[in-house]
């Protein structure tokens, strides 16, 4: 434990993903039960207003149609899904918070979230003042957190002239639109609203001086939230309590994922992440990370350039701590293939088990009338974990459709994993699996399958290190920590900075 997170645990959720509220698919009691599976917190969020919609390109009257139908749905279902999200809040299991989508082509889309669900509304102000007005004049707390904040300025991109931290402590920079650390970097956007432009990445705005941490969330929009891949958030919480959460939010103890559950903490010298430490020729800087799969190198950033990268090579696996990750999926049907998949670790302990669902996706939705909530999973003896999906083919090569999940065995060359597979046994030893992935189908050619993927070891998923940093003359005093895992699963740090405090945090 790195000094400073004592009491802190971190916690993983998804604040910005839909459903059929306003214009999206699947129920929100689907989506709360999704939720469930594999968060500790979410926030499903309804679309609610577009006051400089583009009413004046008849090319896109579709579009404007949509969302106006959406709008009014969400407005006459608001009471509703208030009392849905006060009801499915349950401290110390899941938390919940209402939470409302304001898009801008002039200041870019923000997610506004209430503290209080009975001072919640939506707010269909004319610019980003007023709602910022509206907001403030409001009973409770509410914050304004930007997404996809990497388009081009005018095009939904943000304006980050018109920032204020003090309502948005934290910024969205991954989501199914992908990640906006930089133009250059790792998930590139590749929705039809267009590529990412620099001048709307959260690089650009740390060297202006603005100061703001980072989460991820999906932006998903069929009641998945969470959904594997797309985006999720980790917060440091002292509770598992809305609180707890809010105050992890405005205190920017949060950082943003792409989508396995990774532990990260920084330090620098008394300030943990999020903070702000005094001004000191010497800086000590500590770095934990427990990842979800093998660890490829963590990069820690000072004045937006990489400092020191730690790299971890890849390990002999099979002993002691492992962990596996179990996919099914696959295959070239034109119809959905359902899972039963039930797991016991023989001659060896099963510490954990991570859900790693994404259900189906917008691009790929399933058939009218079909199940939005595929998933269920439940542990019936220390040693089992069974579960049940349903997959899709992966629409693309290079586009994932798979569901599983990961487990964390503590094992030895005698340990096993016996599986049953929609009623077909299999015995996959652990030692084979420290050689690399073993795959069974569930047929002949192109069927769908089944994989159990490279066991990988404590040593090669958890890392930590601490080195002395003596800068000279810098721009941007702030330190950051990024993270890539082998598979290809990022996180990003909320940065800490060090010096008296900037303008934009007021």
């Amino acid at each position: 434990m790195i000094a400073g997170y004592e009491g802190l645990t971190p916690r993983f959720g998804d604040l910005h993903n839909h459903c059929d509220l306003s214009y999206g698919r699947g129920t929100p009691q689907q989506a709360l039960a999704n939720a469930r599976l594999q968060l500790d917190f979410v926030s499903i969020t309804v679309h609610g207003a577009w006051p400089d919609v583009p009413t004046d390109d008849p090319d896109l009257g579709y579009l404007v149609d949509y969302h106006r139908q959406g709008f009014e749905h969400a407005r006459a279902g608001w009471e509703g899904y208030v009392a849905l999200t006060e009801a499915a809040n349950e401290p110390g299991r899941l938390v919940t918070l209402p939470s409302f989508e304001w898009h801008s082509m002039a200041y870019g889309d923000h997610c506004v979230y209430f503290r209080d669900p009975a001072a919640s509304r939506i707010i269909d102000a004319p610019d980003l003042p007023a709602l910022r007005a509206a907001v403030r004049g409001l009973p409770g707390d509410a914050l304004l957190i930007p997404h996809h904040v990497g388009y081009r300025h005018g095009y939904r991109g943000i304006d980050w002239g018109a920032f204020d931290a003090e309502l948005s402590p934290v910024v969205e920079i991954v989501s199914f639109h992908g990640a906006a650390e930089s133009c250059d970097g790792p998930v590139p956007y590749l929705h039809a609203m267009g590529p990412r432009h620099e001048h709307g990445t959260a690089r650009y705005a740390w060297r202006q001086g603005l100061r703001f941490g980072v989460i991820g969330s999906t932006d998903h929009h069929n009641a998945v939230p969470g959904a594997y891949g797309f985006g999720r958030l980790a917060a440091w919480m002292p509770s598992l309590d809305r609180d707890g959460l809010w105050d992890a939010l405005a205190d920017r103890r949060t950082y943003a994922l792409t989508g396995d559950r990774i532990d990260l903490a920084l330090r620098v010298n008394d300030a943990i992440m999020g903070g702000e430490a005094p001004p000191a020729d010497e800086r000590n800087v500590e770095v934990a990370v427990r990842g979800g799969h093998g660890i490829e190198y963590v990069e820690l950033l000072h004045d937006e350039r990489v400092v020191h990268r730690h790299d971890v090579l890849p390990q002999p696996g099979g002993r002691g701590t492992v962990k596996v990750h179990v996919q099914v999926g696959w295959g070239e049907r034109d119809r959905a293939t359902p899972w039963e998949v039930d797991l016991r670790v023989r001659d060896g302990e099963l510490i954990g088990v991570e859900p790693r669902f994404r259900g189906p996706y917008p691009s790929t939705v399933p058939p009218a009338g079909s199940d939005h909530a595929p998933h269920a999973l439940e542990r019936p003896a220390p040693d089992r974990v069974r579960f049940t999906t349903v997959t899709w083919p992966n629409p693309l090569s290079a586009l994932p459709a798979m569901e599983g999940l990961a487990l964390e065995l503590r094992a030895d060359d005698a340990t096993v994993l016996e599986a049953v597979v929609n009623g077909r046994r299999l015995c996959v030893p652990l030692r084979d699996l420290a050689e690399g992935a073993r795959s069974h189908h569930l047929g002949g050619f192109v069927s769908p399958a089944i994989s159990f993927d490279r066991a990988v070891p404590e040593t090669e998923f958890a890392a930590r290190f601490d080195l002395v940093h003596r800068p000279g003359p810098v721009a941007l005093d702030a330190y950051r920590v990024r993270v890539r895992q082998r598979n290809d699963q990022w996180a990003w740090s909320s940065p800490i900075w060090v010096g008296p405090d900037a303008p934009s945090r007021r």
